[in-house]
């Protein structure tokens, strides 16, 4: 039996539009490059940016997705609602959700998020620009968090792109 490959990701909430084709054409073809060698499951916390471009291509692309939910009133804090309306969606077509325990705050729920999709997947997707994080869990943390236990990561960014 073929080995599943499980690919994570982590990334910004703002993502900006000069970045978008080049993160989205990164992820189709991480998506492309494991699943040549066998099945592909991905795993996202489905917040804005980042984690909900990902899993939408994975469902597009026709693979598994889980949800891995911080341990917090997350919809609620998502951000607008178009934001949660695309939340709802994705998490009714997801393979599987985990549901983690509550932690103490907000930040200390999605750094708690990000270390388990790390310790979960084989590989890690990052849309980062590069910047240390704007808050405890922020993707400098999980992308710093995956190098020192080993997980590969992609970071992908278009050079000289700046966030909001």
């Amino acid at each position: 039996m073929e080995r599943t490959t499980r690919i994570g990701v982590t990334g910004h909430r703002d993502i900006p539009e000069p970045v978008l084709e080049c993160v989205s054409e990164g992820i189709l073809d991480e998506f492309r490059l494991r699943t040549e060698g066998g099945p592909v499951e991905a795993f996202s916390s489905l917040a804005a940016g980042a984690d909900q471009l990902f899993a939408d291509l994975a469902v597009r692309s026709g693979i598994p997705l889980t949800a891995v939910i911080p341990g917090t009133d997350y919809e609620r804090h998502l951000g607008g609602p178009e934001t949660r309306r695309a939340f709802r969606r994705l998490l009714h077509v997801c393979a599987e959700r985990v549901d983690l325990p509550v932690e103490r705050t907000r930040e200390e729920a999605y750094a708690a998020a990000g270390r388990w999709i790390v310790d979960h997947t084989d590989r890690l997707v990052a849309v980062w620009d590069g910047e240390p994080a704007r808050g405890l869990g922020g993707t400098g943390d999980i992308v710093a968090y995956a190098s020192r236990v080993g997980v590969p990561v992609r970071v992908l960014w278009r050079p000289g792109a700046r966030r909001p």
